[in-house]
């Protein structure tokens, strides 16, 4: 039997609900699957789907408020590259934004039901399998290699012991890259095994378990922990603190206090060892691996110049939205302009919404933020008022997994909200891609949920 049998029920590639989908929701399922092996590949197909589905959706998709908004948000941005310091650059820093409003509008016509959700976030943690392993060879047994296949259709770049040195990064190239792709996969491994888990239990017989059943929860359970372990081995601060929101939200959602408390004491202890009193700092540094403390206080990369700061990026970046409040510099003019001041090259200055205030100005970034809030505040709506059509034990059963599934998706791109605030992940395909693939699968089943309380009525 096929590995992915045992894992995905109903064979590989999953039944869309409208046939006409059905060629767009396999390339969408393919490309998620490549995505992060061949970003060439992963891209090609995702972006089929998404004019497959423009093709058949396209009066839904041109009737729904929220994608007049961002079009209106687009001409905005042209217009502000017309103004930019560098209009070069504005206009290729328009390729990180307008390609994405299209796909967010098609994906979030093309998935509709909680089932789709559920087959992207197996995809996703079954990619993450061999990622991980690949970063673990990386950083213990040296793996190393730069290899091209028909240059750009597959080019892994591994550099052996990290990049930096001494933090995994594994086919992501880079280790808060891989950070910001597990938290994303953490969530949804989550979810997934809490939904397998919830599936077992109520089985009334447990000695004779399905043997796909018993697979995919040691499966699961082998993701999870596989995927916290390179989440520390990133060396990522801010993707930690990320995995603890996680766990506190699932912990919450499902009622499990002492698991709040259990992790409660591990963050105080760990903030303790780092910022506490002076003894009881001392006494917590024998028990906590000075890999954490000395991580959260800098001592572990001491000595970095200024410019590098996150506090510099942050107040240059500010400064510039004040000069220029209402058009900004103009896309990508960050770079540049931080380079001519401070003579260090910076890609952008950790922190999104402050990049957007000072590169499209201040009313367009707000704008550009509540717009994505008040998905994200619809998808919290639909979340509570989520019930059941169908009275019996089973249906209800199915409800419950639904409804956790469609959390673990909230809780997966709020947490790509907290990346962005100390990061920014939309120069990165691998990341940027699932973000607004997140967004648009919360906005699609808002959508779909919404129908189908008004046609039950």
């Amino acid at each position: 039997m096929p590995f992915t049998s045992y894992l995905l029920p109903f064979g590989f590639l999953q039944r869309h609900p409208n046939k006409r989908l059905q060629s767009a929701w396999n390339h969408a399922q393919l490309g998620l699957l490549a995505l992060p092996f061949s970003t060439l590949i992963g891209i090609l197909l995702l972006c089929l789907a998404c004019v497959q589905t423009w093709r058949q959706q396209y009066r839904l998709i041109i009737r729904r408020p929220l994608n007049w908004a961002i079009a209106g948000f687009s001409v905005w941005l042209v217009i502000t590259s017309c103004f930019a310091y560098s209009h070069s650059v504005a206009f290729i820093g328009l390729f990180n934004f307008l390609p994405y409003f299209l796909v967010f509008a098609g994906y979030s016509a093309l998935v509709q039901t909680p089932a789709q959700l559920r087959r992207w976030a197996w995809i996703l943690v079954i990619t993450s399998v061999p990622v991980v392993i690949i970063g673990l060879g990386q950083l213990f047994w040296g793996w190393g290699c730069h290899f091209q296949f028909l240059s750009i259709v597959l080019d892994w770049e591994i550099a052996p012991n990290g990049n930096p040195p001494g933090r995994m990064a594994s086919v992501l190239t880079y280790a808060n890259t891989l950070a910001g792709y597990l938290v994303i996969v953490l969530s949804l491994s989550l979810g997934l095994l809490i939904e397998n888990c919830q599936t077992l239990t109520s089985l009334n017989d447990q000695r004779h378990l399905p043997t796909t059943a018993r697979f995919r929860l040691g499966f699961l359970s082998a993701a999870v922990s596989g995927n916290l372990v390179a989440l520390i081995l990133t060396d990522s601060r801010n993707a930690w603190a990320i995995a603890m929101f996680i766990g506190l939200a699932f912990a919450l959602y499902q009622g499990w206090r002492w698991l709040v408390a259990g992790v409660m004491v591990v963050v105080g202890s760990v903030l303790c060892s780092a910022f506490g009193p002076l003894p009881v700092r001392q006494w917590l540094r024998t028990v906590i691996p000075a890999f954490f403390w000395a991580r959260l206080t800098d001592q572990l990369y001491p000595n970095r110049p200024l410019a590098t700061l996150r506090e510099t990026q942050w107040q240059f970046a500010w400064n510039l939205a004040q000069q220029h409040p209402w058009l900004g510099w103009g896309l990508r003019n960050f770079t540049p302009l931080y380079k001519a001041q401070m003579h260090v090259w910076l890609g952008h200055p950790h922190n999104f919404l402050l990049m957007l205030t000072a590169e499209i100005g201040i009313p367009a970034g707000i704008f550009f933020c509540v717009w994505v809030g008040w998905i994200v505040f619809q998808g919290f709506q639909t979340l509570g008022n989520w019930k059941g059509m169908t009275p019996s034990a089973s249906g209800q059963q199915q409800v419950l997994q639904d409804r956790l599934i469609f959390f673990s998706y909230l809780v997966a791109f709020v947490a790509c909200i907290f990346l962005n605030t100390v990061d920014v992940t939309v120069f990165d395909t691998r990341l940027n891609s699932p973000g607004w693939l997140l967004l648009a699968a919360i906005c699609g089943v808002t959508y779909h949920q919404r129908a189908v309380k008004v046609s039950y009525k």
